[in-house]
């Protein structure tokens, strides 16, 4: 088996290339002049960063040359970086950037006032677009390059968990976590110096690092960079750069299909799209679109449990579930029976076949947290990683994803996974997103409340989506939803990831319109103020 590579050997493999490199708006750098200022970086960092502490810078910007630079500059000089997330505000973000022991902050005039005002400590923020930058960097110009001694197995990069049930917390991220991944990729897909690796995705996520710019190194391939994912602008950077291989997280397929279609949509040099969460409904219209291929792996950013697509798999289905990975009942940790299902395709025991992901032969690539040992010891326990991701399986070893742990809903006495139902909603044509979640019943337990964004084309039909969903064979009565809220937007992470926290604890308590549909009721009608009222006294006195 060949041995797994650094980053600073993937890099170090660009420094005589000329003819391609990394383009963003109007600025072209090929990788011979990547790698020789990566270098420049890395021995500036020499000089600002205390051997003595830990070696750890952050990096608060948009996905711009410097951010990529940088990357390169920690890679030569072993030192770590530490992506900062830029929809982080006050003393949440001073909270990471101590957390993660950061010595300085390399920070852009577009990210710069986030840090004015917060207690860093000693701390040292640098603004890369100030002269304060340009004096900092012009003694190491054109450095001889040196590069560190240092293993796969060392730390290159603290990678912040989106936080969607609670604080985020520092992923350590070593060489081989990110440059294995991209060797991987680049083989399995057949990446090679003619393909163009499209990098939209923050390069603060693992995402962007395992999925896209290592790939791009790996494959020694050209990049092409973007400040922030943009809908609108995806179709004009794929003809502009010739991009051949993106990656993705969450909704930007959502987000690119529902943009207009137009006849030319396929005239483009796209061959794949690699990434997690799509929906089937958007991969399969991407496809369709774009013609493409597009594979939709499920993975996290600790790396614990890791599920490849599999070609063929049913619609939903994450792929097969690996020997190694074991769906375990919540409850008894034993492992649940296979999905039993109607004439109908509803799940019929859904409360005992939904269980977490575990991986039961160790921690996979999950090489722990950062200063949080307590976090560590929740996840790995008695020497099983436990994803706090939800699924079942159905006779044929085909996983699906159920929820997260955090989102299980508890209906009638009988635990839900909040995914089947997004699934199933995602049919309904006058939707563009879906998002499921729990708020207290007024007996017992959760009722089901989704919040939608219907289409651009499209308003709330409360009649017709009541007869839509009366009209689907495998959703469950108490599947359900009794509650809509409509919505123009969802509260998310910069990875956009909905932040169903915050949907369920605002309840219907919102500015959005709110519908209600009682059981035994035919059609949904307009949560009004008195009945919101009424509602919310019905609920406190159930406790």
């Amino acid at each position: 088996m060949t041995e797994t590579p650094t980053v600073s050997a993937l890099l170090t493999a660009m420094r005589e290339i000329d003819d391609r490199g990394l383009r963003f708006e109007d600025v072209s750098l090929s990788w011979r002049q990547h790698v020789q200022r990566s270098h420049d970086r890395a021995a500036l960092l020499r000089a600002l960063l205390d051997p003595d502490r830990p070696r750890h810078f952050g990096i608060l910007m948009d996905n711009v040359p410097e951010f990529s630079l940088l990357l390169g500059g920690a890679a030569f000089s072993g030192s770590v970086v530490v992506g900062l997330n830029t929809t982080r505000r006050g003393d949440a973000l001073a909270r990471d950037i101590a957390l993660a022991d950061c010595q300085v902050v390399f920070t852009e005039q577009a990210h710069a006032g986030l840090l004015e005002g917060l207690d860093l400590g000693d701390v040292r923020v640098i603004d890369v677009d100030s002269p304060e930058w340009a004096e900092l960097l012009a003694p190491h110009r054109d450095s001889i390059p040196e590069v560190a001694e240092v293993s796969p197995d060392d730390l290159f990069m603290l990678i912040f968990t989106s936080g969607t049930s609670g604080d985020p917390k520092a992923v350590r991220c070593t060489h081989a976590k990110i440059a294995a991944p991209g060797r991987m990729l680049a083989q399995r897909f057949g990446l090679g110096t003619d393909d163009v690796v499209y990098l939209s995705m923050p390069l603060f996520h693992s995402n962007a690092m395992m999925a896209g710019w290592a790939v791009a190194l790996a494959g020694r391939c050209a990049v092409a960079l973007r400040r922030r994912f943009s809908a609108s602008g995806f179709l004009p950077d794929l003809r502009n750069f010739g991009v051949t291989y993106a990656n993705y997280v969450g909704k930007p397929l959502s987000y690119i299909v529902a943009t207009p279609e137009t006849p030319h949509d396929s005239d483009n040099r796209l061959r794949i799209m690699y990434g997690n969460e799509g929906t089937a409904p958007a991969v399969a219209e991407f496809r369709r679109r774009f013609d493409a291929i597009v594979v939709d792996g499920f993975g996290s950013t600790e790396g614990g449990v890791s599920i490849p697509a599999t070609p063929g798999a049913p619609a939903g289905s994450l792929g097969r579930l690996p020997d190694d990975i074991h769906i375990l009942h919540p409850e008894t940790g034993r492992v649940c029976p296979p999905a039993e299902f109607d004439d109908h395709g509803r799940i019929v025991n859904a409360d005992e076949a939904t269980g977490e992901l575990v991986n039961v032969r160790g921690a996979g690539q999950f090489a722990g947290y950062y200063n949080d040992p307590g976090a560590d010891a929740d996840r790995v326990r008695d020497g099983r990683y436990h994803s706090g991701d939800l699924g079942f399986r159905d006779a044929d070893g085909f996983v699906y994803f159920a929820g997260r742990s955090s989102g299980w809903l508890r209906v009638d006495g009988e635990n839900i996974g909040a995914a089947p139902i997004e699934r199933v909603l995602l049919r309904y044509p006058g939707f563009a997103q879906v998002s499921v979640y729990a708020v207290p019943d007024r007996h017992v337990g959760d009722r089901v409340m989704a919040a939608v964004i219907p289409s651009a084309d499209s308003a709330f039909d409360p009649a017709g989506f009541a007869r839509f969903l009366d009209s689907q064979p495998d959703l469950g009565p108490k599947q359900l939803p009794t509650l809509i809220r409509v919505c123009t937007d969802f509260p998310r992470t910069a990875t956009f990831k909905v932040l169903t926290r915050s949907l369920s604890a605002e309840r219907w308590h919102c500015a959005d319109p709110v519908w209600l549909r009682e059981r035994g009721d035919d059609e949904f009608r307009l949560l009004t103020e008195e009945l919101a009222v009424s509602l919310e006294s019905e609920t406190a006195a159930a406790g």
